[in-house]
């Protein structure tokens, strides 16, 4: 099988660029990623404070999560992954705060039912996100899991500016070396989307990037293992929030 190199479903305006890359067996392997569908939305204007930039960032956030979601998804579990607790681990639970669950057990929609829910972690919970998600898929049955998350950023520009979903699934903590229970189509049973937006960064990043070169060994045991974030952190949270909260709701309208 060909390696798909070359992102399609590609647009592009003078503030936003969406795109998606498809890896199939061969470049998994190359890359070290799940096999499947990844896709892109960037933007400054988060960075930038463009609020009237953010419906058109969630109507192409929407768009990819109408692709990559099976046509018959009729439920839908909404899962806000990360602790609350911390600013720039609060994506996920700030997004569900945002989102209206539509499941009811005794009325009939025309719409997807959505159900929400916001596992915490491990650290504050004693139980782990997989279970308690896996628990609740068990006993509710959705068609889908939607889960919505913070990630580590490859470089200091992508900061709350670029949006991603995937249908390959999520591990949880895998951006900051704290890898837990992978939630996937395997695992749960049910096709799982990730959504996330990059919202920390390491270190070692940081002066890569200032210096071009890599990070030197020295640096990288002395603070290269670092993850630092922006001071202002909790305002792109929450716009980060409110454009994937409307994105989602609209997705299943």
């Amino acid at each position: 099988m060909a390696c798909d190199f070359l992102p399609h479903d590609e647009t592009q305006t003078e503030y936003i660029r969406s795109f998606t890359v498809t890896v199939d067996d061969e470049l998994a392997r190359k890359l070290r990623r799940p096999k499947g569908r990844y896709c892109t939305v960037e933007s400054r204007a988060v960075p930038e404070r463009e609020r009237t930039r953010f419906r058109d960032i969630a109507a192409h956030i929407e768009g990819a999560i109408r692709r990559l979601l099976p046509s018959a998804v009729k439920s839908v579990l909404v899962a806000g992954l990360g602790n609350p607790n911390m600013t720039a681990d609060s994506l996920g639970a700030k997004t569900c705060a945002r989102i209206m669950a539509t499941r009811r057990t005794d009325e009939k929609d025309t719409h997807a039912a959505v159900s929400v829910l916001t596992p915490n972690v491990l650290g504050v919970t004693g139980i782990e996100s997989f279970d308690v998600i896996a628990g609740v898929v068990e006993r509710t049955s959705p068609d889908a899991v939607l889960a919505v998350d913070s990630l580590a950023s490859a470089a200091v520009s992508r900061i709350a500016s670029a949006f991603q979903v995937t249908d390959t699934g999520i591990t949880p903590g895998s951006g900051v070396s704290n890898h837990r229970a992978r939630l996937c189509h395997a695992s749960l049973g049910v096709p799982v989307l990730s959504v996330g937006v990059p919202l920390v960064v390491y270190a070692s990043t940081i002066i890569e990037d200032a210096t071009g070169k890599e990070c030197p060994q020295e640096s990288m045991d002395e603070v290269g293992r670092m993850v630092v974030t922006l001071k202002d952190i909790d305002l792109y949270v929450a716009d980060c929030a409110d454009i994937l909260s409307a994105a989602i709701t609209q997705a299943f309208l």
